[in-house]
């Protein structure tokens, strides 16, 4: 009956009044179907009784009884329409408590029953006068939890001083003196609460996530710079294995030259001595027939042949070895930093809106020097005044690294300084003041401070590299060409971005007409 039912249109089954599926529907003569709502009102509404699908009249007002077979099919009917058209339940949705099998969606649930029902199994509620009187209210889940154990109410007000869910009835005994508020508007604040809660937990999220690839970031940097620095070992190591390999082979052949000596002076004596032992035997023979005296010979006494000493020899070559070591290590380390630290070399240029109106800079900032005669430029608070010096147009911080040719001029400065130096007026160029520079006059080759330190220059500096490491706060030179460190300011202070600094000298006829040239670094092998 079911599956005939289904397989029926709407039309069969409805009213051709209301157009709407029969409610206790009834039949007339003519044999046509209407609720009984519908016809008698239209009745009502007549003067003449009749039929309003085929007209057809009737005498009297006609009194028809309901259909009860037609009733029963109308009633399955719509109960299939309304299966159908209810959707089933889904996930954070709240399922019906009545249905078998596939559980459909729950439209309401009854505070009184503590039962959530489905438009189907909702229908004695909205028919039966008893069920009528029960609460109905959105769909809630987990109802039973809802509800006071206590006065088995809805639990719909959050007491404040406890921090839990109540009833009206709650309110009125434990917790009659503690403030609550209604749960929806807690739960709405608390929900809002969470939301901000979960916005910040995403953004600790994200900075966490940023964290880690920064730290592998520092890893895979300290990978390359690890072995890169085991590279640089090999080779440090590899040429001091060749001194010490050198020197001792230097040992064993001084040794063995002394055993060769000493083995040949014995030899030599040996030799001799067979040579007169040999002459002896004759003489004896001819003496006994000629009756002659023998040929004087040789006093052996005296005669030795001494071992070789070694003492000290060891201890020299060691001496030796240390000194070569020495040389070799200093040497070797120097190189092996000054390749590392031109790892992080910049690319700079010179500021015009800084240099002093005396220098002159190439169109590509890459070089400078003082033209001799100052030119009229606009007042610029970045540029120097007092002194001919002229700042690059970067900022730098973390590591940096640049070279400076500074070849066949006699008077310079270079180095860094920090943005807010003094431009205008005279001041003291050292660390105290901003300045972290290595200089070369007259007096030779010094660290700018308060005293100055002065450096041994062993030979003309034809290239300076400058190397930063801010966090550190570390400024080193270097002479390129030699490939040796000059001198390293430590401790450093930085709280400024830092920019490169030069100073070309004074223009003193042809003494001094030598450019400064920010060159690009070389690294060699």
């Amino acid at each position: 009956m079911a599956s005939a039912i289904t397989s029926w249109s709407e039309e069969d089954f409805s009213c051709s009044i209301c157009l709407d599926v029969f409610t206790s529907p009834v039949t007339t003569p003519c044999g046509h179907n209407f609720c009984r709502t519908c016809i008698t009102k239209f009745w009502d509404d007549q003067v003449k009784y009749k039929c309003p699908v085929c007209n057809k009249i009737f005498d009297t007002r006609q009194d028809p009884q309901v259909n009860t077979l037609l009733s029963e099919l109308a009633a399955q009917f719509r109960m299939s329409v309304r299966v159908k058209e209810q959707p089933f339940v889904e996930s954070a949705e709240v399922p019906c408590d009545v249905c078998t099998g596939t559980q459909l969606k729950a439209v309401k649930s009854c505070l009184v029953c503590l039962i959530s029902y489905c438009q189907t199994h909702l229908e004695p509620h909205q028919r039966v006068a008893g069920l009528k009187k029960h609460r109905l209210v959105e769909p809630m889940d987990r109802l039973e939890d809802r509800m006071c154990k206590k006065h088995n109410r809805l639990l719909e007000l959050f007491c404040q001083t406890e921090q839990v869910c109540v009833c009206p009835f709650c309110t009125e005994a434990d917790h009659k003196s503690h403030p609550v508020v209604p749960l929806k508007e807690e739960y709405e604040g608390k929900t809002a609460q969470l939301g901000k809660m979960a916005a910040e937990v995403l953004q600790m999220i994200q900075d966490r996530k940023l964290k880690i690839k920064e730290i592998k970031a520092t890893v895979e940097m300290s990978n390359k710079d690890a072995d890169r620095e085991i590279s640089d070992g090999k080779q440090v190591f590899t040429a001091l294995i060749g001194c010490v390999e050198k020197c001792r082979d230097d040992f064993n052949q001084t040794v063995k030259e002394k055993l060769k000596s000493t083995v040949k002076q014995a030899e030599d004596l040996i030799k001799e001595l067979e040579q007169e032992i040999e002459d002896l035997t004759n003489r004896s023979s001819e003496t006994f027939r000629s009756l002659k005296n023998p040929q004087p010979t040789r006093d052996w006494t005296t005669v030795e042949v001494h071992p070789p000493s070694y003492v000290g020899s060891l201890r020299r070559s060691l001496d030796q070895l240390e000194e070569c070591l020495d040389m070799e290590m200093k040497k070797l380390l120097e190189d092996a930093e000054l390749k590392r630290v031109q790892q992080y070399e910049v690319d700079v240029t010179l500021d015009p809106d800084t240099a002093h109106p005396n220098l002159i800079l190439s169109e590509d900032g890459k070089q400078g020097h003082d033209g001799g005669v100052g030119k009229v430029l606009p007042d610029n608070p970045k540029r120097f005044t007092k002194y001919a010096f002229v700042l690059m147009r970067q900022t730098s911080s973390g590591r940096f690294y640049f070279e400076v040719q500074v070849k066949d001029n006699t008077l310079w400065w270079l180095g860094v300084v920090r943005e807010s130096i003094n431009r205008k007026d005279e001041t003291m160029c050292t660390p105290e003041m901003g300045y972290w520079t290595l200089a070369y006059n007259k007096d030779g080759l010094l660290f700018c401070d308060n005293p100055s330190v002065h450096l041994p220059l062993r030979a003309e500096l034809q290239k300076v590299g400058v190397f930063v490491d801010y966090d550190e706060g570390r400024v080193s030179f270097y002479d390129v060409e030699a490939r040796v460190h000059v001198y390293s300011a430590t401790g450093c202070t930085f709280t400024e971005p830092l920019y490169l600094f030069l100073y070309p000298g004074l223009h003193d006829g042809r003494k001094n007409s030598a450019l400064l040239i920010i060159s690009p670094v070389n690294q060699t092998d």
